[in-house]
């Protein structure tokens, strides 16, 4: 009886944190009123770093104080952090980038859609892994290009550009995923989340300078957007994500995660006013449908 509360509480974390991801979408397009993708970008990651120290103050009381293992334990776990959190930072800010480039021309559904298209990928990236994906998974990948096809190209005017560079944002969500999944269990997930935000910060705000003429008047005109999608969906979402995946199944978290890009369409829809075309429709059902496939349980090959 207890489980089962657990879990009916850890998939009510889940579904508001997608429905806080979801929403995301729509403050990054507005955003795009008062800054430019890297300025944006810069600001965004910067404000998830600092929201998530208190998160890992937290922990680290909850830990309780611990013996100190000397200078050369620690120095290897440091390095090791700060290595794996660059990898990271540099895959998460060159992602953001492109797809907060691509939300100037493309809707927050559709952005929210095409992104989803990471869930799809990263197994048929895994191929070069040795990782073989089964049978639901390639049906996923067909599914996933009717969809994207019918979502991003429009008679013969062949793909937006906005949509391309989504896409493209999608496989680099894969890429840093992957790379996540290679880093070592032992260290800290909020930390590395946390270095990561400062170096995609880092990496961004160089862009910006180089190629974004932006103001410090222009942040504070885009401050709710950027609290938003720095506080809520990065802090608070990821801290939501961490609690609700303790007590649920993972093929049933990333189910529910998923519902990400529906929350982004329908949050678009409303506060937008950014209806889908019917074509558009079916393509989100399509790119859905091959979201939930590729995260069905398979049976293991003998």
């Amino acid at each position: 009886m207890v489980r089962n509360r657990l879990q009916v509480r850890g998939a009510a974390l889940l579904m508001l944190t997608a429905l806080i991801w979801g929403t995301a979408f729509v403050a990054q397009s507005v955003g795009m009123d008062y800054l430019g993708p890297c300025a944006f970008t810069a600001t965004r990651n910067f404000i998830g770093c600092v929201a998530l120290l208190p998160v890992i103050a937290f922990a680290s009381r909850l830990r309780g104080s611990q013996p100190e293992r000397g200078q050369e334990a620690a120095a290897p776990g440091r390095k090791a952090l700060f290595g794996w959190g660059a990898a990271c930072g540099l895959l998460l800010g060159t992602a953001t980038l492109l797809q907060q480039a691509g939300m100037q021309t493309a809707s927050p559904g559709k952005a929210g859609f095409l992104t989803a298209l990471y869930i799809v990928i990263v197994p048929v990236l895994g191929v070069f892994l040795g990782r073989r994906p089964g049978l639901l998974v390639w049906a996923g990948v067909v599914l996933a290009l009717l969809g994207a096809y019918l979502l991003s190209v429009k008679g013969g005017a062949g793909i937006a550009q906005g949509d391309l560079l989504v896409i493209a944002s999608a496989v680099v969500f894969s890429l840093h995923i992957l790379v996540i999944d290679f880093a070592p269990a032992s260290l800290d997930g909020v930390k590395l989340s946390c270095v990561q935000f400062l170096v995609a910060g880092i990496f961004s705000l160089v862009l910006a300078l180089l190629f974004e003429p932006f103001s410090f008047s222009d942040i504070l005109s885009a401050w709710v957007p950027l609290l938003y999608t720095g506080v809520v969906s990065s802090g608070v979402g990821y801290t939501l994500q961490i609690l609700g995946q303790r007590t649920v199944n993972p093929t049933v978290a990333s189910l529910i995660l998923s519902l990400e890009s529906v929350f982004a369409a329908l949050a678009g829809w409303v506060l937008l006013r950014q209806p889908l075309s019917p074509r558009e429709l079916v393509g989100c059902v399509l790119v859905f449908g091959a979201v939930v496939l590729a995260q069905l349980p398979q049976k293991k090959r003998k």
